[in-house]
Protein backbone atom coordinates (compact mmCIF):
# COMPACT_ATOMS: atom_id res chain seq x y z
CA UNK A 1 0.00 0.00 0.00
CA UNK A 2 2.99 2.68 0.73
CA UNK A 3 4.12 1.63 -2.61
CA UNK A 4 1.40 2.42 -4.07
CA UNK A 5 1.19 5.10 -2.31
CA UNK A 6 4.69 6.33 -3.18
CA UNK A 7 4.45 5.55 -6.84
CA UNK A 8 0.98 7.77 -6.92
CA UNK A 9 3.10 10.66 -4.61
CA UNK A 10 5.86 10.22 -8.21
CA UNK A 11 3.65 10.27 -10.91
CA UNK A 12 1.37 13.34 -8.74
CA UNK A 13 4.80 15.67 -8.78
CA UNK A 14 5.97 14.40 -12.27
CA UNK A 15 2.54 15.64 -14.17
CA UNK A 16 3.18 18.69 -11.79
CA UNK A 17 6.59 19.66 -13.05
CA UNK A 18 5.07 18.93 -16.45
CA UNK A 19 2.51 21.44 -16.21
CA UNK A 20 4.80 24.22 -14.58
CA UNK A 21 7.47 23.51 -17.58
CA UNK A 22 4.25 23.79 -20.19
CA UNK A 23 3.06 26.99 -18.21
CA UNK A 24 6.61 28.68 -18.87
CA UNK A 25 6.84 27.47 -22.37
CA UNK A 26 3.97 28.76 -23.58
CA UNK A 27 4.21 31.71 -21.37
CA UNK A 28 7.99 32.19 -22.79
CA UNK A 29 6.35 31.91 -26.46
CA UNK A 30 3.91 34.74 -25.72
CA UNK A 31 6.48 36.59 -25.04
CA UNK A 32 8.41 35.91 -27.86
CA UNK A 33 5.12 35.63 -30.41
CA UNK A 34 4.65 40.06 -28.17
CA UNK A 35 8.43 41.00 -28.51
CA UNK A 36 8.43 39.78 -32.60
CA UNK A 37 5.10 41.58 -33.48
CA UNK A 38 6.09 44.68 -31.49
CA UNK A 39 9.83 44.31 -33.62
CA UNK A 40 7.77 44.08 -36.69
CA UNK A 41 5.76 46.97 -35.87
CA UNK A 42 8.87 49.08 -34.67
CA UNK A 43 11.78 48.44 -36.43
CA UNK A 44 10.20 49.56 -40.11
CA UNK A 45 9.18 52.40 -38.74
CA UNK A 46 12.25 53.45 -37.34
CA UNK A 47 14.52 52.82 -39.91
CA UNK A 48 12.07 55.00 -42.42
CA UNK A 49 12.25 57.75 -39.80
CA UNK A 50 15.98 57.73 -39.70
CA UNK A 51 16.10 57.56 -43.07
CA UNK A 52 14.14 60.67 -43.41
CA UNK A 53 15.80 62.65 -40.79
CA UNK A 54 19.54 61.67 -41.81
CA UNK A 55 18.32 63.03 -45.61
CA UNK A 56 16.50 65.93 -44.06
CA UNK A 57 19.87 66.64 -42.21
CA UNK A 58 21.82 66.64 -45.01
CA UNK A 59 19.71 68.56 -47.18
CA UNK A 60 19.95 70.99 -44.49
CA UNK A 61 23.75 71.12 -44.04
CA UNK A 62 23.68 72.55 -47.76
CA UNK A 63 21.78 75.09 -46.70
CA UNK A 64 21.99 75.87 -43.10
CA UNK A 65 19.85 78.57 -41.64
CA UNK A 66 19.28 79.66 -37.79
CA UNK A 67 16.81 82.53 -37.00
CA UNK A 68 18.52 84.56 -34.25
CA UNK A 69 16.62 85.35 -31.48
CA UNK A 70 18.98 87.00 -29.69
CA UNK A 71 22.55 88.39 -29.95
CA UNK A 72 23.58 85.64 -28.24
CA UNK A 73 21.13 82.90 -28.98
CA UNK A 74 20.01 81.30 -32.90
CA UNK A 75 17.44 78.57 -33.35
CA UNK A 76 17.67 75.82 -36.00
CA UNK A 77 14.50 74.60 -37.16
CA UNK A 78 14.57 71.45 -39.08
CA UNK A 79 13.47 70.96 -42.21
CA UNK A 80 13.63 74.82 -43.26
CA UNK A 81 16.52 74.65 -45.45
CA UNK A 82 14.92 72.11 -47.23
CA UNK A 83 11.74 73.95 -48.09
CA UNK A 84 14.18 76.76 -49.36
CA UNK A 85 16.06 74.00 -51.86
CA UNK A 86 12.48 72.58 -52.78
CA UNK A 87 10.99 76.54 -53.24
CA UNK A 88 13.87 76.53 -55.49
CA UNK A 89 14.37 73.91 -57.87
CA UNK A 90 10.59 74.75 -58.32
CA UNK A 91 11.04 78.02 -59.13
CA UNK A 92 14.34 77.29 -61.52
CA UNK A 93 11.53 74.54 -62.99
CA UNK A 94 8.83 77.12 -63.84
CA UNK A 95 11.68 79.59 -65.20
CA UNK A 96 13.18 77.40 -67.57
CA UNK A 97 9.73 76.20 -68.38
CA UNK A 98 8.05 79.31 -69.26
CA UNK A 99 10.65 81.94 -69.56
CA UNK A 100 13.92 81.06 -70.73
CA UNK A 101 13.85 80.00 -74.07
CA UNK A 102 14.48 76.22 -75.20
CA UNK A 103 17.37 77.42 -77.67
CA UNK A 104 19.02 78.37 -74.57
CA UNK A 105 18.71 75.29 -72.60
CA UNK A 106 19.50 73.09 -75.83
CA UNK A 107 22.55 75.39 -76.57
CA UNK A 108 24.22 74.93 -72.70
CA UNK A 109 23.54 71.00 -73.21
CA UNK A 110 25.22 71.41 -76.46
CA UNK A 111 28.55 72.75 -74.86
CA UNK A 112 28.43 70.18 -72.06
CA UNK A 113 27.88 67.67 -74.28
CA UNK A 114 31.32 68.69 -75.92
CA UNK A 115 33.18 68.03 -72.31
CA UNK A 116 33.87 64.61 -72.13
CA UNK A 117 34.17 64.28 -68.00
CA UNK A 118 31.63 66.57 -67.35
CA UNK A 119 29.25 65.23 -70.14
CA UNK A 120 29.42 61.93 -69.06
CA UNK A 121 28.40 62.43 -65.63
CA UNK A 122 25.68 65.02 -65.72
CA UNK A 123 24.04 63.06 -68.78
CA UNK A 124 24.39 60.14 -66.65
CA UNK A 125 22.46 61.81 -63.51
CA UNK A 126 19.97 63.13 -66.07
CA UNK A 127 18.86 59.75 -67.91
CA UNK A 128 19.02 58.25 -64.22
CA UNK A 129 16.36 61.01 -62.70
CA UNK A 130 14.48 60.66 -65.96
CA UNK A 131 14.16 57.22 -65.84
CA UNK A 132 12.08 57.54 -62.56
CA UNK A 133 10.13 60.62 -62.71
CA UNK A 134 10.84 62.08 -66.66
CA UNK A 135 8.01 61.58 -69.31
CA UNK A 136 9.69 58.61 -70.50
CA UNK A 137 9.98 56.49 -67.96
CA UNK A 138 12.51 53.38 -68.22
CA UNK A 139 11.54 51.22 -64.72
CA UNK A 140 7.78 50.85 -66.04
CA UNK A 141 7.42 47.72 -68.01
CA UNK A 142 8.24 44.56 -65.89
CA UNK A 143 8.60 41.68 -67.38
CA UNK A 144 9.62 38.11 -67.50
CA UNK A 145 12.78 36.99 -68.90
CA UNK A 146 13.65 33.24 -69.90
CA UNK A 147 17.16 32.63 -69.54
CA UNK A 148 18.01 29.37 -69.98
CA UNK A 149 15.08 27.54 -71.52
CA UNK A 150 16.69 24.23 -71.30
CA UNK A 151 15.61 24.73 -67.21
CA UNK A 152 13.10 26.93 -67.61
CA UNK A 153 14.51 29.24 -65.27
CA UNK A 154 13.26 32.99 -65.70
CA UNK A 155 13.99 36.76 -64.33
CA UNK A 156 11.93 39.59 -63.47
CA UNK A 157 13.57 42.58 -64.59
CA UNK A 158 12.49 45.97 -66.73
CA UNK A 159 12.65 47.11 -70.24
CA UNK A 160 15.02 50.00 -70.46
CA UNK A 161 15.58 49.75 -74.23
CA UNK A 162 13.51 48.18 -77.06
CA UNK A 163 15.56 49.57 -80.55
CA UNK A 164 19.03 48.92 -80.16
CA UNK A 165 19.63 49.62 -84.04
CA UNK A 166 22.68 52.49 -82.54
CA UNK A 167 24.40 49.44 -81.24
CA UNK A 168 23.75 47.64 -84.24
CA UNK A 169 21.58 44.75 -82.76
CA UNK A 170 18.10 43.23 -84.12
CA UNK A 171 15.98 41.53 -82.05
CA UNK A 172 16.53 42.36 -78.85
CA UNK A 173 15.52 44.28 -75.98
CA UNK A 174 17.93 45.68 -73.13
CA UNK A 175 16.20 44.18 -69.87
CA UNK A 176 17.56 46.02 -66.37
CA UNK A 177 17.55 43.30 -63.13
CA UNK A 178 17.81 44.78 -59.95
CA UNK A 179 19.40 43.17 -57.40
CA UNK A 180 17.91 42.00 -53.87
CA UNK A 181 18.43 43.99 -51.14
CA UNK A 182 21.05 46.33 -52.78
CA UNK A 183 20.59 49.82 -55.02
CA UNK A 184 22.76 47.92 -57.79
CA UNK A 185 21.72 45.47 -61.08
CA UNK A 186 22.49 43.94 -63.84
CA UNK A 187 21.86 44.81 -67.47
CA UNK A 188 21.07 42.16 -69.89
CA UNK A 189 20.50 41.93 -73.69
CA UNK A 190 18.05 39.43 -74.55
CA UNK A 191 16.21 37.94 -77.29
CA UNK A 192 12.90 39.65 -77.67
CA UNK A 193 10.91 36.74 -77.76
CA UNK A 194 12.38 35.45 -74.26
CA UNK A 195 10.72 38.37 -73.03
CA UNK A 196 6.86 38.26 -71.57
CA UNK A 197 5.23 41.28 -70.06
CA UNK A 198 4.06 41.13 -66.84
CA UNK A 199 -0.04 42.21 -65.83
CA UNK A 200 1.26 43.87 -62.63
CA UNK A 201 2.31 47.78 -60.99
CA UNK A 202 5.55 48.29 -61.73
CA UNK A 203 5.93 49.36 -58.56
CA UNK A 204 5.01 46.21 -56.71
CA UNK A 205 7.30 44.02 -58.76
CA UNK A 206 10.04 46.59 -57.82
CA UNK A 207 9.28 46.23 -54.08
CA UNK A 208 8.73 42.40 -54.56
CA UNK A 209 12.34 42.35 -56.36
CA UNK A 210 14.63 44.71 -53.75
CA UNK A 211 12.82 42.67 -50.61
CA UNK A 212 14.02 39.29 -52.54
CA UNK A 213 10.26 38.10 -53.15
CA UNK A 214 9.21 38.57 -49.40
CA UNK A 215 7.38 42.09 -50.34
CA UNK A 216 4.42 40.80 -52.34
CA UNK A 217 0.94 42.72 -52.79
CA UNK A 218 -2.14 40.58 -51.29
CA UNK A 219 -5.27 40.98 -53.02
CA UNK A 220 -8.26 42.40 -51.25
CA UNK A 221 -9.76 38.80 -51.93
CA UNK A 222 -7.49 36.63 -49.98
CA UNK A 223 -7.38 40.18 -46.73
CA UNK A 224 -10.97 38.67 -46.68
CA UNK A 225 -10.86 35.25 -46.95
CA UNK A 226 -8.03 35.69 -43.84
CA UNK A 227 -10.79 37.54 -41.84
Amino acid sequence: MSELLANFACTAKSRARRANMEIKNSFLKRIISYFIRGLVLVAPLYVTALIIWSGVEYLDSILPIDIQISNKQSVYLPGLGVLIIIFGIILLGFLFSTIVPQSFFKFTESIMRRIPLVSLIYYSIKDLILAFVGDKKKFNQPVLVTMYKETDIKKIGFITQTDLSHLKIADHVAVYMPLSYSLSGELFIVPADHVTPIEAKATDVMKMLVSGGVSVKVSKEETADED
